[in-house]
């Protein structure tokens, strides 16, 4: 099974450019960038809608998240898969086998 293809919202905001713009077709942007004319013209469509909102004064940019943040969640998922082995292996002895009561 394959993955999609995540596009980051630079890359959105410059194609969607490029098609206001209307310098190249939709048919000829998504040969540009090897993408389908239906993102392009979603991309675009969803620039127009919130244009206003880059003039309302409030800034709606994501929060940073630090490398050292990061790093302290990617140790607690670790804790926590690790208890969750643990626990799965324990409950299979108290509840038997397959891990279902009696």
């Amino acid at each position: 099974m394959t993955k999609r293809k995540r596009y980051s919202a630079e890359f959105k905001a410059k194609v969607a450019l490029e098609a206001i713009r209307e310098e190249l077709t939709t048919a000829e942007l998504a040969k540009k960038y090897g993408i389908h004319p239906t993102m392009i013209s979603g991309w675009k469509r969803t620039v127009i809608e919130n244009m206003a909102a880059a003039f309302n004064g409030q800034a709606t940019a994501e929060p940073t998240i630090s490398a050292a943040e990061v790093e302290k969640l990617h140790a607690k998922i670790g804790q926590l898969v690790v208890e969750r082995d643990f626990l799965s292996e324990a409950s299979s002895f108290v509840l038997g086998a397959g891990g279902k009561k009696r």
